[in-house]
């Protein structure tokens, strides 16, 4: 069935698909990032025949997609498919003081982050790398002005130098994602590196896969209420 959220049609597959509990499980579980099957599986108590079955329902609604680890092309994640799921509406807003999206190298998936997400949100936003390159990707800026983004600096930072324990951390990565580990305010997205490829078409790509994303995540968040200020 084609995917198409005006159609009464799909969206009756869609919500007839999330009428089981192990699969609305599953989508809640993947509302902010991306996860393996198998942890899925073990987050869920769910054998992995079962969980096959069910992804297999979620996928053919539209509403989960699978993408392939860069890290080592043999394990695979799985997503929602924001444009999908925004149709249905299933959740309330996230509050936060600031988002900060971190890569491996804060060269070009974690910056062209930064600068779409200053554009589509009033939520401030840093961006980070747990291998910091000496500078930001050519590509990564040009892409961004061909956007009409300007990117934050061309400089990278470590991690540990901008992280925050209130900010929403976004891994843009799938390394960044197994040396930072799994924490409440932490959120994965298995978007592919187009450093090695180094063309125009696989930045566009990956800055399409980014904005999908962040047009999901910011419809969904909102600001942490500045504290008022006591009077003298």
């Amino acid at each position: 069935m084609a995917i198409d959220p005006s159609l009464p049609r799909w969206r009756a597959a869609a919500h007839h698909a999330l009428g089981d509990p192990a699969r609305l499980a599953i989508v809640e579980a993947l509302l902010l990032g991306d996860l393996a099957p198998g942890e899925l599986g073990r987050l869920l108590g769910l054998p992995s025949n079962l969980l096959a079955h069910h992804l297999g329902v979620l996928q053919a609604a539209g509403l989960v997609g699978r993408t392939r680890s860069e890290v080592d092309r043999r394990g695979r994640y799985v997503r929602l498919i924001p444009s999908a799921l925004r149709a249905l509406n299933p959740i309330t807003p996230l509050t936060v003081p600031r988002v900060v999206f971190v890569c491996t190298r804060n060269g070009a998936r974690s910056p062209l982050a930064a600068a779409i997400w200053a554009d589509r949100s009033p939520i401030p936003v840093a961006s980070a790398g747990i291998r910091p390159a000496p500078r930001v990707h050519p590509r990564a800026v040009s892409t961004a002005h061909r956007h009409g983004l300007r990117l934050q600096s061309r400089d990278t930072a470590h991690v540990d130098e901008v992280l925050a324990p209130t900010d929403l951390l976004v891994a843009v990565c799938d390394n960044a994602h197994r040396a930072l580990g799994p924490a409440p305010r932490r959120v994965h997205w298995s978007v592919p590196d187009p450093g090695p490829a180094d063309t125009e078409e696989i930045f566009e790509e990956v800055f399409g896969q980014l904005a999908e994303r962040i047009d999901w995540l910011a419809a969904i968040t909102t600001a942490t209420p500045a504290h008022p200020t006591t009077p003298n």
